[in-house]
């Protein structure tokens, strides 16, 4: 483990284990699973401590970077990532490929581990709850490691692109041997999971919900998967329409994020990155814990200049204008700080857990806001648009625009698709928030391909440092430019990526290549 020093930080004591095998390394315990209060705790290690933020955010659309030869980068993986190489950046608790890889996989191990406890326990059928959530962590698991180190779900390329072992079992040897399988097979079995999972959820044996895969966080998942999941029947927007309503209910306002008052919150002192991720906003479904300096390089200090979120990409593509308002306009604003060239929304907030409080040494984490409200609601509106029912797409984004910008009125659906319309697709030289979309599924031209720019584009507003925008560039098959920038001028066309590049699919770390998984092709 790499030690930092505190920065701007609230000391938090926290607890984390740690799996050094590649796949499904038994926990420790397993001899002691024996009662239900044992499989609830072994439950607690079911979820990752890394995220993958840091890699797939400056893998992204989301970053340029800067002409100025005095801005360097914080760590290697900026460099790496930022130009689209392969990653050989490590760490092993957080922030690179192998610990995303190594702790996604403890975590299922976990979850498995926990499964078989309850196949075997005399009352299993009193377990529900637990079952449901194991199912849904390992389901989760691997939807981050498909993600991640896959190419996007297509009809057309999933039989025969790499998936990534699905892992099902706890390892009883040392010998065993994982094949990646299809993506097709990979997207199957997180279906199956979350389809036995879903009907038995229930949370009575969870003390601290936001915590955990609650019934509703389940939910929430299961609208994002299955908008990835794309069946030839589209009957996979059903499935995200049905689930958003369980969430949100016929009440939505009162579990989405109230971005007036959050907004209104001091930037200074994290005390308004800390109520964005606090458990008591109803928005927030899922948070974890995880170990992570990302709070640091996409923040408002002063390292990671060379590649940033930047005013260049800010002005005319991630944070553009949308038919609730501009920039400017947002609630939970998103200041450039005198000096750095970062256009910062304080989403995150470091915790330091100090190992050597004299010296001021220890580990960062984060708390990582895995699932909220808000995406629910544009997650359902975009099934909206591909089941063409545009008038209620309109409005999920009405209610989410008129809360996220000051003075916002609402829009109609021919107003949202008049603005898009009158947007020209992007080019290098010429950015805007409208990209060519590339499936292999029907898309109209018009009205529906519009209103779905809409949703693209409040997507990314809302997901800004999340690390999600580049599931959305697989997925949709949009063109990525890396250019290098002075303030508003193009310097430098560093690089390009279409649709389906071998690239999207970020590499396997060598030491996973090294143990035998078949690594991604150039």
């Amino acid at each position: 483990m790499k030690k930092y020093i505190g920065l701007c930080v609230v000391a938090l004591s926290l607890g984390l284990t740690s799996c050094n095998d590649y796949l499904d390394k038994m926990p420790d315990n397993r001899a002691s699973i024996t009662t239900t209060s044992d499989i609830t705790s072994i439950l607690l290690s079911a979820y990752p401590t890394a995220h993958y933020a840091y890699v797939t955010e400056m893998y992204s659309d989301n970053i340029a970077k800067e002409a100025n030869p005095t801005y360097t980068t914080y760590t290697k993986i900026e460099d790496e990532a930022a130009l689209w190489r392969d990653i050989t950046y490590f760490d092993p608790d957080g922030d690179s490929p192998y610990a995303i890889w190594e702790k996604c996989y403890s975590a299922i191990a976990s979850a498995n581990l926990a499964l078989e406890s309850i196949e075997k326990a005399e009352n299993k059928e009193e377990l529900n709850g637990q079952k449901g959530e194991a199912l849904m962590c390992r389901a989760y698991a691997h939807w981050v490691l498909a993600s991640v180190f896959c190419q996007a779900y297509t009809q057309t390329n999933a039989k025969t692109d790499l998936g990534i072992p699905y892992v099902t079992k706890t390892q009883d040897s040392y010998d065993n041997t994982y094949e990646r399988g299809t993506l097709a097979e990979t997207y199957a079995a997180i279906d199956k999971d979350i389809q036995e999972a879903l009907p038995i959820m229930n949370d009575e044996h969870i003390t601290v919900p936001k915590y955990h895969f609650t019934k509703k966080a389940a939910l929430a998942f299961a609208t994002r998967f299955y908008l990835y999941y794309v069946q030839p029947d589209l009957s996979n927007y059903d499935k995200v329409i049905k689930y958003a309503n369980q969430v949100l209910t016929s009440r939505p306002e009162a579990i989405l994020r109230d971005w007036a008052t959050v907004g209104s919150k001091a930037i200074n002192g994290s005390v308004r990155a800390m109520a964005f991720t606090s458990a008591d906003d109803p928005a927030n479904l899922l948070i974890y814990t995880t170990y992570s300096i990302w709070a640091r390089a996409y923040g408002p200090y002063g390292l990671a200049y060379k590649y940033c979120h930047d005013t260049y990409i800010a002005a005319n593509q991630s944070c553009a204008e949308t038919p609730w308002g501009a920039r400017g306009d947002f609630y939970f604003n998103i200041p450039r700080y005198t000096g750095m060239p970062k256009i910062v929304m304080a989403k995150m907030a470091e915790y330091f857990e100090y190992t050597d409080a004299v010296n001021g040494i220890g580990n960062p984490h984060i708390m990582y806001p895995a699932l909220t409200s808000d995406e629910v609601l544009i997650n359902r509106a975009e099934a909206y648009v591909m089941k063409n029912n545009l008038q209620d797409a309109a409005a999920d984004l009405n209610l989410w625009g008129t809360r996220f910008y000051n003075g916002a009125s609402e829009k109609t659906a021919d107003q949202i698709i008049d603005f898009y319309k009158n947007i020209n697709y992007y080019t290098v030289d010429a950015p805007t928030p409208k990209k060519k979309i590339q499936v292999d599924y029907n898309i109209a031209e018009g009205d529906q391909e519009n209103m779905l720019q809409a949703t693209i584009a409040v997507r990314r507003i809302l997901s800004l440092h999340e690390g999600n925008r580049l599931f959305d560039v697989k997925r949709f098959g949009l063109k990525m430019h890396r250019v290098c920038v002075n303030g508003s001028q193009i310097i430098e066309k560093i690089d390009s990526m279409d649709v389906r590049d071998p690239r999207l699919a970020i590499q396997l770390p060598s030491q996973v290549i090294n143990a035998g998984i078949e690594k991604n092709p150039r």
